[in-house]
């Protein structure tokens, strides 16, 4: 399998503070995998279920650690669904949400997706 692109996986974890106080603390790798638009049956069938199917991402099953943020391109995706495509691979199949580009700041809460 060709992995020549890079996406971004993000993974939210909560801290407490030495008052008890949660702080949602956003973690963040890179990993190799190929991109591949979603099949027009995926997009038809995921439009009729309210959803805004846009890529297919194929990696190393052992690269994802059940994430659900995809940063590809300068834009957030969530994760709607995976499929075990193999013995060692995975498929994630990702939408767009509103108000989930890459932008300034530190990203914590304008890029968190809805």
């Amino acid at each position: 399998m060709d992995r020549s692109d890079v996406v971004t996986l993000y993974a939210d974890t909560i801290t407490y503070d030495d008052y008890g106080v949660a702080k949602k603390v956003r973690t963040s790798r890179n990993v190799y995998c190929t991109v591949a638009s979603v099949t027009q049956t995926e997009f038809y069938e995921g439009g009729r279920n309210g959803l805004n199917p846009e890529y297919r991402i194929k990696m190393f099953s052992g690269n994802y650690a059940g994430e659900t943020v995809v940063g590809y391109n300068g834009r957030m995706y969530s994760v709607y669904r995976t499929y075990k495509s193999g013995t060692d691979t995975i498929e994630l199949y990702v939408e767009r949400k509103g108000g989930t580009d890459l932008g300034g700041g530190d990203g914590e809460e304008e890029n968190s997706p809805g």
